[in-house]
């Protein structure tokens, strides 16, 4: 089944929509605590070595699995679309059907020019915290057991 692509307004009326429904960022934890979309989930679905070094994240499924119920609506995010759109595809083959990519994540989709095609979550102009607390992939994974 096609992953549901909504673009960071639409996600944002979603989650306003619906409050059950959860905003999962899956950026690193260096990308996540510099900011991100209010009561955002961090769990990383790849972890960054190096330049273009990208490690999965062998942890991801799990985590996400015990802090998230799989009947849950998630909206799942990244830098772009493109890490998210990966972890949609991982979370579906684990029994999760609620999802949506947020195509432009937090920082815009841009086109092979470097121009920004889609808006991201932060330059639309929709709320951004960089508190972490219990939404940090450390207090999930300790959630989780982990």
């Amino acid at each position: 089944m096609a992953i549901k692509q909504v673009e960071p307004p639409g996600a944002y009326d979603t989650l306003r929509a619906n409050p059950g429904a959860i905003y999962l960022d899956v950026r690193t934890e260096g990308e996540f605590a510099a900011g991100h979309p209010e009561g955002a989930l961090n769990v990383p679905v790849v972890f960054i070595k190096g330049p273009g070094q990208m490690e999965p994240n062998p942890e991801f499924a799990a985590v996400v699995e015990k802090v998230i119920p799989k009947g849950a609506k998630l909206i799942v995010g990244c830098m772009a679309g493109g890490r998210s759109q990966r972890a949609c595809e991982i979370l579906e083959e684990r029994g999760y059907s609620d999802l949506s990519n947020v195509r432009g994540g937090f920082g815009g989709a841009r086109d092979a020019a470097g121009a920004v095609v889609v808006a991201g979550w932060r330059d639309a102009g929709l709320p951004v915290s960089d508190a972490l607390g219990d939404c940090s992939y450390a207090a999930l994974r300790a959630r989780a057991g982990g």
